[in-house]
């Protein structure tokens, strides 16, 4: 029996699931600072580090994880059976 790791196009699913959830958290963080932004009255300034930038970078790498994780998981599934199969 070989592993579940083995399936082919996994790694291009989980390659293309992580661009395609770090490509969310960037446009998500971006709403969001935009929105705070217009909120507040004055841009969000992340420009010195600290807090704000950490819990910022963190958002676009779990949405990057979430995708890489969804990609996996529609990797593992079986494909479309072909017409008149069973």
């Amino acid at each position: 029996m070989t592993p579940r790791t083995s399936t082919p196009g996994r790694a291009p699913a989980a390659a293309t699931g992580f661009l395609v959830g770090g490509a969310a958290g960037f446009l998500l963080t971006e709403a969001v600072a935009v929105l705070v932004g217009l909120a507040l009255g004055e841009p969000l300034d992340v420009g010195g580090g600290g807090p704000l930038r950490a819990v910022l970078v963190a958002a676009v790498l779990l949405c990057a994880l979430a995708g890489a994780l969804g990609g996996l998981r529609r990797a593992g599934r079986p494909g479309p059976r072909p017409e008149g199969g069973r």
